[in-house]
């Protein structure tokens, strides 16, 4: 069952994955409105097993606690990241998880390398770290404005073209160190179209619930549409690499990159496989005294064991699982 359900989902996100080594063009490659033959009602049953399964695989990617996952999502204001996150991990554990929103980059952080902060906020063996926005912004917002790129003081750095291609190599040897051990990097980039944006911003007006998630800022970056078209195409074709590729999700419809954001993250915990571990024998048998002495406390007419009593099969000459 488990294989045949690892076998569908990555057959799913597959039109979705960026092939390493192709050359990305957003508009011609990827449709923001793709829904996969899927209904709304049927994507809502289909996300509700896609949680389910998240928070089995993250019980087991924490009690094994030797691989960590990093899960970063990319996209332009409205593309729906918080709301992405909200449903995703609905049904995960929060103490597994750890999410880490990135801003304007301050004075301290502007002393170190541009990787630093970024590097800070990583997870923990056994847990999920989630960037809403990343590292990424480093070749995005920095490029299509470059007075950004002031800020950070490089020491006699080439600018243009060179810089940029030496910011993916950079990116891409740091995703590989982290990969190598044990930390796996999965990439989201929620696909959005100029019109479906410009549709979300207008709600957020009109909607005087929605008024703060709105600033005037975010029409200004709007008209450098096209300048971030061409640098997400480019990042997209220079960064999608073998051990952390890029998938891009049609973000039109909200409901439909939910699923997919949630098929990419279970894709990449089923790859891991976690386990629960298992005990020696020297342990089992401390187990099993401990076990026969809380069975002795029990109250006269109680069962000795309420959970085995209630689920055969789990007492003393059950198998190690």
């Amino acid at each position: 069952m488990a294989d045949t359900s690892a076998r569908r989902i990555a057959e799913f996100i597959e039109p979705l994955r960026v092939k390493p080594g192709s050359k990305v063009d957003l508009a011609e490659d990827f449709d923001p409105r793709y829904k996969a033959h899927l209904t709304k009602p049927e994507g809502v049953e289909l996300l509700k097993a896609g949680v389910a399964l998240l928070a089995e695989y993250q019980a087991r990617l924490a009690a094994q606690d030797t691989y960590g996952v990093l899960l970063c999502l990319q996209a332009l204001d409205a593309g729906g990241k918080d709301g992405t996150i909200r449903h995703v991990m609905s049904g995960v554990n929060p103490q597994g998880v750890k999410v880490s929103s990135f801003k304007v980059p301050s004075a301290e952080e502007l002393d170190h390398d541009y990787l630093w902060r970024y590097a800070r906020r990583l997870p923990a063996r056994g847990d999920i770290a989630i960037f809403n926005r990343s590292h990424y912004e480093e070749v995005l917002v920095v490029r299509v404005h470059p007075q950004v790129l002031d800020r950070q003081r490089l020491p006699g750095a080439p600018h243009g073209k060179a810089l940029w291609k030496r910011r993916y190599r950079e990116i891409n040897d740091w995703e590989r160190y982290l990969t190598d051990n044990g930390f796996k990097v999965v990439k989201v980039f929620l696909n959005l179209s100029k019109e479906e944006q410009r549709a979300r911003f207008l709600k957020r007006i009109d909607l005087p619930e929605k008024n703060w998630k709105f600033s005037a800022a975010d029409v200004r970056e709007r008209r450098h549409w096209d300048d971030y078209q061409k640098a997400f195409s480019e990042m997209l074709s220079a960064t999608s690499t073998t051990w952390a590729p890029w998938y891009v999700v049609p973000a039109d419809r909200k409901w439909f990159a939910r699923i997919c954001a949630a098929a990419v993250l279970a894709h990449t915990l089923m790859e891991i496989d976690p386990q629960y571990p298992t005990v020696g024998a020297e342990v089992r048998e401390e187990l099993l005294a401990a076990r026969r002495e809380l069975e002795r406390e029990a109250p006269e007419g109680a069962p000795a064991d309420p959970y085995e009593a209630d689920h055969p099969g789990t007492g003393p000459g059950r198998s190690p699982q």
